[in-house]
């Protein structure tokens, strides 16, 4: 599936526009780019871009659904919502009744990966949201895995038994704790696990790493532990304590494949607790010096 834009950016509006904002931003771009008015190449791939990104924000429920989950809450290859829980003993835990409905691929006993075909999604969604699966859907076996955080990051291949079989379950990366992947005869749900350093959210990914007084005051270059092994980050003079840098693109994959998040590095000034007499005595003159 090729990669979708994002569909406020599609229209040129704000996550938070009002939904006349909406219709009036995609009146505009649709006379535009309507085929009839406008014969430039790729005018009718825009205007059909365009209506796609307002049938999902013009739609209360729809919206919620993108901004919950994106584009990923429409595409048959990624999973959305879930529910959660460790493997339990024999396989996969019990049972578990999941909230959300989600769009993935499945795969046979044989391990061969092939498209669950839906059919329109927009109609589907609106079946969903109105109970039109019925009781046969809901009882669907719904399993838990949990993986750890960076495999969740990296992606990750596991192989477990259910009911005897061995199956491979293949985690894409960039997947987080709801993640949903249905399966031939089964559903299966992604609990991940903490990291003790790295903490997420959605595809971004923050850490605190603690830096001296004398580095915070005269500036210096640091080493800093990332999704990808070691970088080096310069620090300028004078930077207060809590200061945030960001590194574009160097946060987690996105489920489709559509660039990465960014990695924010908040910089700790690490006030000793203990000083020695000598150390106490060049603070004081610092200190008197800037009087």
């Amino acid at each position: 599936m090729s990669a979708k834009r994002d569909y406020y950016e599609v229209l040129g509006v704000n996550k938070s526009a009002s939904s006349a904002e909406i219709k009036s931003a995609y009146r505009k771009l649709a006379l535009k780019f309507h085929p009839d008015r406008n014969k430039e190449a790729g005018a009718e791939a825009k205007f059909k871009e365009i209506n796609e990104a307002y049938q999902v924000l013009s739609d209360p429920k729809k919206k919620q659904t993108y901004d919950q989950f994106g584009h990923a809450a429409f595409d048959p290859s990624s999973g959305m919502g879930g529910g959660q829980g460790p493997f339990g003993g024999g396989g996969f835990g019990g049972f578990g009744q999941a909230g959300g409905f989600n769009w993935s691929s499945y795969s046979t006993g044989g391990g061969n990966n092939a498209e669950f075909d839906f059919g329109d999604p927009f109609e589907i969604f609106e079946q969903f949201f109105s109970g039109g699966f019925g009781q046969s859907a809901r009882r669907r076996p719904h399993y838990s895995l949990r993986i750890d955080f960076m495999e969740a990051v990296k992606g990750v291949t596991k192989e477990v038994e259910i009911e005897g079989k061995r199956q491979k379950i293949k985690v894409p990366p960039g997947a987080n704790d709801g993640t949903r992947i249905r399966f031939a005869d089964f559903d299966v749900s992604i609990d991940v696990g903490t990291h003790a350093r790295f903490k997420r959210d959605g595809y971004d990914v923050f850490v605190d790493e603690k830096i001296t007084f004398s580095t915070a005051a005269l500036g210096g270059q640091i080493e800093v532990e990332t999704l990808d092994g070691q970088i080096k980050l310069k620090v300028r003079p004078g930077t207060p304590s809590h200061s945030l840098i960001r590194l574009r693109g160097e946060g987690v994959q996105h489920l489709q494949g559509r660039g990465k998040g960014d990695f924010y590095v908040r910089l700790i000034v690490d006030i000793p607790e203990k000083l020695t007499r000598e150390q106490k005595k060049l603070i004081e003159k610092l200190a008197d010096s800037m009087l």
